[in-house]
């Protein structure tokens, strides 16, 4: 009793001792607390600095790092890592004697314990290090570990004790996704190749386990029989093993013995060996479960006693009838039969190798009796099962199982299309329009696109009324269900999936291969040609029956999720939920978002369509960003033959996931995000790298098909989505890679072409000898002599001048090329990963982050953009013609956003300058300005500019593409800078000379107003005793003023009223004495004529012959030449420039200040004349007639005649005494009430200063809340900011909603006349709408800063001329000029203004007062209306803002005349605009007929049709439009197929108002389609934010 109580404490305490040991071994390997908060994949598999070395020792604290690095990467080393010296050891060997001693004295003392050397005690043992990372792992981890563990062709760990609570494990999850292929030999010679699960494999086993302490290793007989070349068992002899052991005892490995069909194989069928590591006595649970699985036992013992504890087990087994094996330890006797079945071997003394041999003959004697499978160690109920534990695991397996139960019964053939049907005959009918859609052809152009559209349509429809099947309605079910992981899902999915497919799919590829061999075959045969063709075009059809039932059956996890897209696809086409979806169909995306973020790949492009899913990937990355931020990403692409083992070198450089099993190559393209750690980040630019796997290039299931055009598409889509591509080579003779290469190479020369500059590794792989450094070099010259020349055959091609490869991409290829030991350490199925592979993997991987740090990445928005981009271009024929490069244009448009900033700051800059500037000329402060003090002022402004130019362009993250025009936009800033010093000295020059001409208006006017004055002084001093009789001062200041206003009216007559309109008919009427009356009635708006053919006449010396025969219409009965378009292009222009000048030249009339004269309207008309005649002269066939003249001029007047009459009523206002004067009469009462009342001089003057304040204090205000309205408007009012394609789209939607077609033609006809219009519009809303919440505040804060000003100046000169003993003449003096930069008041202001005997005190005092007041009745007057009458033309808001922002490009398209967006005047890039236009909206008709074109530039020059530039007969292929030369060659116009529904609806909106504008019809060739009356407004409007 007493010694079975002390047995319990004993194995109690042995219990306690080992967990106290493993606490201390996780503590050793930084492991504490990981037994609870599992270590992650997702932590292991991102990029560290960790991940980047290779090391075959390190501390302790590295160990797990180490060792899931070297496993993840297959490199079986892993298990070999040793722990580096210490400093104690380091320290013992540093005491060790160094004096002579005697050998065999030293060798035979024993070596004190502080030197020994070997066998340290403190070593962690490889294999504890393996089990404490797998105890600490989640379930994915684990998975992931015994996969590569496998991988390896090591043990894996079947029966696991948990190392505190002893409960025995059977981790069968993570033995899911492990495959084993072998081959069986059958007697008649024919070779059977299975591939199976290991879970549901039925296989022999064979287990082995020990008895008592034995001197053999177990193990070590195990790999001898297993692979004598490869320790599948860690055994003691390995390197790193010691007797520490702690996590192994009890632990039961399991390896399989898999033959390869050969006479050398050690067993004819698969086999599985099961070690029972520890004492088997001590483990009798284990021993259990392995004794009733197994087909032979084999135990190891020690010398035999019947009095041993294990006796009786010993004894068990061997009644038992299962075969024994016994391996006695002290027996030196060779095999011996006992009994039937009971073999006894000796292994003391003996030959491994014979020992070895005869355990493997007594197996494959006993073998064929039972049969093992993995899944069934599940039914015993002594141990726990993790698929049944975790919660997760087993509701992901459930789900899975039901799902797969739906599938029963059918052809695998039959599935797709039974469960996946979106994706099916549907998706590729839908893929092959699109492609058709993107090259159409013929004359009915958009009709035909339009045909193809609705067919698309159709199938759309038809593929959101398939239902869905219950196999989707399941998944997404579970997939949504957020009570637990769908993780498990997809990946009990992903093996269910390929163990129901692996059988029938191995079986078609064997089936494919025979075939293919065939094919090969005859085409090499030389039996007769007509004979071998037959059998040949035979075999071939076979061949592809074949290929197409091979693609039926392929079914994975890819399928689902291309289905759940198409789903999507269809939803969002049709636009519409489905009925039996559970939930709205844009949460879709978000399931495959989450995929991504959990590590799964998602299909990019499918490889059965060979299409990309745009509006589904698109979808997806827009979740990516919502989920994770839109993060940077680098992209890592991979290139290759078919099986060169692109995806196993992926899967063992960053741990992927992509499909590397058997029958299941890549089809398509793949996308898997790897994140990068925090630590990393530093270091790199970028948060995430996407790798993008793809199939191989000239893959056989596409041989026989248009493969070299596919692989073409699929090498440029790769290439173009990487930063870099890793360009997989298979085998050391790269001539045999001629044909790959030069597809490669092509879609490198089309980067180039279209600006886009990614770079390039060359990794060979399967190299025999990768370290014979001569031969690689003859390798590396040999590739290098290849790409060049393929570099030429690709030039051709894509018309390019490249003459070698370097020309086309920056290639070291020294340093660029990668040579890759083979794969297999031996012969496969047995071979392990070879180590050299693996470290070549670990250098690749270096080289890549290397590179990749050097890079910025991209967005994922950009990413997204990108991916569009690309495809579009591919899905038309000419890629680098219809390669629209989205990021280029988006970092161009951030660059001219920034631009018109930094131009704006130097704009509002020079306006204050002007301002300030302006005050004091008009103070006569200054008397002349030059170009060195105004760039003297600006340059604190343009300093601040430069810099921040440089930040842009040295910072920014698309610095790399923005750097092309750095030059450009440097230049643009510094002539920028000096037209505006130029004009703004040009401008106050004008303003010198003006004030010369304006000096006697001024002077008269003051005169008046001071006389005034002086006058109802004198009265008011005869009036002194009347002072308080009100009534009598009012009609006696009334009496007088009435008198002095009529004496001085008499002097100046007023200034009457204009009318421009008849100055211009009297002034036309003269030059032209035939105009009548009638005339004025048919007078045309010239800028919205629909053509000018009736306003002009053909040269006389051109006649009427030869190719212009054709270009003449009839036009109400008469005969009138036709013009080109580039004909009315070219007059349009004229208009438009001379308008433009007219402007200028109305602008610097100053009529505001200087008056109106009849002699502007000659000065303006002789210009015109002028130009008109300038224009003629030029090489053109036609004069103008004079009606074009007469309406040209009316016109331009009629449109400026509001700015004259505004401009003439400020001057009549400021400068007719009658009105003027008004004006002034109550504050010159105020001011006779006090004469009369007897108040001080200083009273008296100090109230004429307020009221001489009155009128330039309100300019002033009124000017610098101008200044400020402009500024927040350009940086606040949407319509207003941004760049110009942002505000030809505000201009576009407001002419949507006020359908209006005469401002829609003036749009169209004259864009910046109505873009004019447009600001002036904006500004007006914008007052009205913000006047009191912004407006008002402005100029209450301006107010009050300049009374601060003025009161600061009353306060200076005050104590000025106390300290200089000055008079009120010195006050006044100093006063104006402390105000000369803010406000136009000077001295002369107060000519003829007596001011004796003021106080400058009381003065001073005086102005506090009366200011406020004065200050007050400003701000009464403030209203919306109030900045027209009170402001002059150039100083209104609106003038500013359309001086900034109308100074951008005005080139129109030659066909559609759709204005150039580029924010820039003279740009050097080529004319561009995001949307183009129906053509006939120009004028544009089909040859000899007046039907309206309604073909749009951008899809006829992705078709095969021609026009003819000019009218003339030349004819030129759309698509080569740049060689009609002139116009056409200065525009860039990319092929675009999107539906583009603004104009089309303007187009059927307004199709009557159209032909009458331009006297065609919408008929023949030019009928609208049906499919562009079912646009509605709402959807054109939305249409422009796309």
């Amino acid at each position: 009793m007493d010694s079975r109580t002390g047995g319990v404490k004993t194995n109690q305490h042995l219990q306690d001792e080992k967990k106290e040991k493993t606490e201390r071994l996780y503590h050793r390997l930084h492991l504490e607390g990981r037994h609870e908060y599992k270590l992650r994949a997702s932590d292991v598999l991102q990029i560290s600095s960790h991940s980047l070395q290779s090391h075959e020792s390190c501390a302790e604290e590295e160990l797990v790092k180490n060792y899931l690095q070297k496993l993840l990467m297959m490199n079986y080393r892993a298990r070999f890592i040793k722990t580096k010296e210490t400093n104690d050891t380091q320290q013992r060997n540093n005491n060790l004697a160094e004096d002579e001693g005697d050998f065999f004295d030293d060798v035979s003392n024993e070596v004190s314990s502080s030197n020994a050397v070997t066998g340290t005690p403190d070593s962690i043992h490889p294999m504890d290090v393996q089990m404490a990372v797998f105890h600490c792992a989640d379930s994915h981890l684990k998975q992931m570990m015994v996969t590569k563990l496998s991988q390896c062709q090591f043990a894996l760990p079947l029966l696991v004790p948990d190392p505190f609570t002893q409960q025995i494990k059977f981790p069968l999850w993570t033995f899911r996704q492990i495959n084993k292929s072998w081959k069986i030999r059958k007697t008649d010679n024919v070779i059977i190749s299975k591939v199976q699960s290991v879970c549901k494999a039925e296989t022999q086993m064979v287990s082995f386990f020990r008895f008592g302490s034995v001197s053999s290793s177990k193990s070590q007989l195990m790999n001898s029989l297993i692979n004598e070349k490869h320790n599948t068992f860690f055994t003691r002899n390995c390197p790193g093993s010691s007797r520490d052991r702690l996590l192994m005892d009890g632990v039961v490995e399991i390896a399989w013995y898999c033959p390869s069909g050969k006479d050398t194989d050690t067993f004819t069928d698969c086999v599985a060996f099961c070690n029972l590591h520890g004492d088997a006595g001590d483990n009798e649970t284990q021993m259990k479960i392995l004794t009733e699985m197994s087909a032979v036992n084999v135990v190891l013992l020690t010398k035999l006693d019947k009095n041993d504890k294990n006796a009786p087990k010993i004894q068990n087994l061997y009644k038992n009838k299962k075969p024994l094996i016994s391996l006695l330890t002290e027996d030196e006797s060779a095999v011996t039969e006992m009994r039937k079945g009971k073999y006894k071997i000796g292994l003391k003394d003996r030959n491994q190798s014979d020992v070895s041999e005869e355990i493997i003959r007594a197996i494959n004697d006993c073998l064929p009796s039972s049969v093992f499978r993995l899944e069934d160690v599940s039914k015993h109920s002594d141990i726990t099962v993790d698929e049944e534990d975790d919660e997760d695991c087993r509701r992901g397996r459930e789900a899975a199982q039901e799902m797969m139960k739906l599938l029963k019964n059918k052809h695998l053939t039959e599935i797709k299309e039974s469960f996946l049907p979106c994706q099916g005959k549907l998706w590729l009918q839908w893929c092959k329009k699109n492609k058709e859609l993107h090259q159409p052809q013929g004359e009915e152009l958009e009709q035909e696109i339009s045909r193809k559209q609705t067919e698309m349509k159709k199938i759309r429809e038809k593929q959101y009324q398939n239902n869905l099947s219950g196999f989707i309605k399941y998944f997404l079910k579970n997939m949504i269900a957020k009570d637990f992981s769908p993780i498990f899902i997809l990946n009990w999915l992903r093996i269910l999936m390929d163990e129901f497919t692996s059988a029938d799919l191995s079986g078609l590829h064997n089936k494919y291969n025979e075939k293919w061999a065939t094919v090969i075959k005859l085409k090499e045969n030389d039996k007769p040609k007509s004979e071998q063709a037959e059998q040949l075009k035979d075999a071939q059809t076979e061949l592809e029956r074949i290929s197409e039932e091979l693609q039926a059956a392929t079914f994975g996890l890819e399928h689902i999720m291309r289905e759940i897209g198409q789903i999507y696809e269809s939803c969002l086409s049709v636009k519409k939920n489905k009925t039996d979806l559970q939930f709205d169909f844009s949460s879709l995306p978000s399931l495959a978002a989450d995929m991504m973020v959990s590590g799964f790949p998602l299909e990019l492009m499918d490889g059965d369509a060979a299409h990309v899913p745009v509006m589904w990937v698109t979808a997806v990355l827009d979740e990516l960003i919502q989920k994770l931020g839109d993060h940077r990403v680098f992209v890592l692409s991979v290139l290759g033959i078919q099986s060169s083992g692109k995806s196993t070198m992926l899967n063992a450089m960053f741990g992927l996931e992509f499909t590397v099993s058997a029958g299941r190559c890549t089809r398509g393209a793949f996308m898997q995000l790897i994140r990068v750690s925090e630590e990393m980040k530093h270091q790199m630019k970028f948060d995430y790298i996407l790798v993008v796997d793809t199939e191989g290039l000239r893959a056989l299931e596409l041989a026989e098909k248009s493969s070299r055009h596919h692989d073409n598409e699929l090498a440029t889509f790769v290439v173009g989505l990487g930063h870099l591509t890793l360009i997989n080579i298979f085998g050391e003779n790269p001539s045999e890679m001629q044909e790959i290469l030069q597809i490669i190479v092509q879609a490198f020369l089309r980067m180039k072409t279209v600006k886009l500059n990614p770079s390039c590794i060359f990794v060979h792989q399967n190299v025999s000898d990768v370290t014979a450094g001569e031969k690689n070099m003859d390798g590396k010259r040999k590739l290098q002599k290849t790409l060049d020349e393929m570099t030429k055959l690709a030039a051709k091609d894509e018309v390019s001048d490249a003459e070698c490869f370097s020309d086309v991409i920056a290639f070291d290829v020294q340093n660029d090329v990668k040579y890759f030991a083979q794969l297999w350490e031996g012969s496969p199925p047995m071979a392990p990963p070879n180590p050299n592979y693996c470290e070549n993997i670990q250098e690749l991987k270096k080289t890549i982050i290397s590179q990749a740090s050097k890079s910025d990445g991209m967005k994922l928005t950009d990413l997204q953009k990108r991916v569009q981009d690309l495809w579009e271009a591919l899905l038309n024929e000419q890629f680098v013609f219809s390669f629209r490069n989205s990021l280029e244009i988006s970092a161009y448009r951030r660059l001219e956003t920034e631009y018109s900033k930094w131009t704006w700051t130097l704009r509002s800059a020079m306006l204050e300058i002007g301002n300030k500037l302006h005050n004091q000329i008009v103070n006569e402060t200054i008397h002349e300005v030059n170009e060195r003090y105004l760039q003297k002022e600006l340059k604190q402004k343009s300093d601040e500019v430069i810099k921040s130019m440089s930040e842009l362009f040295e910072k920014d993250t698309d610095k790399d593409i923005m750097i092309q025009w750095k030059v450009s936009f440097e230049i643009k800033i510094k002539e920028l800078q000096e037209n505006i010093v130029r004009e703004t000295k040009i401008k106050l020059n004008e303003i010198l000379q003006q004030r010369d001409l304006k000096r006697k208006i001024d002077a008269q006017k003051t005169h008046h107003e001071n006389n005034l004055l002086e006058k109802s002084k004198e009265l008011a001093l005869n009036l002194k005793e009347k002072a308080n009789d009100e009534k009598i001062l009012k009609e006696k200041f009334d009496l007088f003023w009435e008198d002095c206003v009529k004496k001085i009216t008499t002097d100046s007559p007023p200034i009457k009223d204009i009318d421009i309109l008849r100055d211009v008919k009297e002034l036309l009427s003269d030059i032209h004495e035939s105009v009548h009356a009638d005339t004025w009635k048919n007078m045309r708006n010239i800028f919205n004529v629909p053509n000018f053919s009736d306003y002009v006449q053909f040269k006389k010396s051109d006649g009427v012959t030869g190719h212009l025969q054709n270009v003449w219409k009839t036009v109400k009965g008469k005969l009138v030449p036709l013009l080109s378009n580039e004909d009315e292009t070219q007059i349009r222009s004229l208009i438009s420039d001379v308008t433009h000048q007219t402007d200028n030249t109305i602008k610097s009339f100053d009529i505001s200040k200087m008056g109106y004269n009849k002699s502007c309207i000659q000065i303006l008309t002789d210009h015109i004349k002028a130009r008109i005649t300038e224009y003629e002269e030029r090489h053109v066939k036609y004069v103008f007639k004079k009606e074009f003249f007469m309406d040209f001029i009316f016109s331009i007047f009629k449109k400026a005649n509001k700015t004259f009459t505004d401009q003439h009523r400020m001057f009549r206002e400021a400068n007719d005494p009658d009105l003027y004067l008004e004006k002034k009469r109550r504050e010159y009462y105020s001011i006779f009430q006090k004469y009369c009342k007897g108040a001080t001089s200083a009273a008296i003057f100090g109230e004429i200063i307020c009221q001489k304040l009155k009128e330039p204090t309100e300019q002033s205000v009124y000017r610098q809340t101008a200044r400020d309205l402009a500024d927040e408007m350009r940086s606040n009012c949407p319509s207003l900011n941004g760049n110009r394609s942002n505000r030809d789209n505000h201009i576009l939607k407001r002419l949507a909603e006020e359908e209006n077609f005469n401002k829609y033609i003036n749009y169209i006809k004259n864009p910046k006349d109505h873009f004019k219009s447009f600001i002036r519009d904006e500004v007006s809303q914008y007052i009205s709408r913000k006047f009191i919440g912004s407006v008002k505040p402005k100029m209450n804060l301006n107010i009050e800063l300049l009374q601060k000003k003025i009161m600061t100046a009353a306060h200076e000169s005050t104590q000025h001329v106390q300290e200089n003993r000055g008079n009120v003449d010195v006050w006044l003096e100093f006063f104006t000029q402390k105000l000369s930069d803010v406000l136009m008041f000077s001295v002369k202001d107060f000519s003829g203004v007596k001011h004796d005997d003021v106080d400058f005190k009381l003065l001073e005092d005086v102005i506090r007062t009366k200011l406020p007041s004065t200050m007050s009745d400003i701000s009464r007057e403030f209203n919306t209306d109030t900045f027209d009458e009170k402001l002059d033309e150039n100083n209104r808001p609106d003038e500013i803002l359309i001086d900034h922002l109308c100074r951008c490009c005005w080139v129109q398209c030659p066909f559609c005349a759709a204005i150039c967006t580029n924010t820039l005047e003279n740009h050097d890039e080529k004319h561009n605009v995001t949307f183009h236009r129906v053509i006939g909206l120009n004028g544009w008709s089909y040859r000899g007929t007046t039907n309206v074109s309604i073909n749009i530039c951008t899809s006829s020059v992705a078709g095969d049709g021609s026009f003819h530039p000019n009218a003339s007969d030349d004819t030129v292929h759309w698509r080569e439009y740049k060689t009609a030369g002139g116009v056409y060659e200065k525009w860039s116009i990319t092929p675009d197929l999107t539906e583009l529904p603004y104009w089309k609806w303007f187009v059927c909106r307004f199709q009557k108002d159209l032909e009458k504008h331009y006297n065609k019809t919408f008929q023949g060739h030019g009928k609208i389609p049906d499919e562009w009356r079912k646009i509605t407004k709402q959807e054109a409007i939305v249409s422009l934010d796309k």
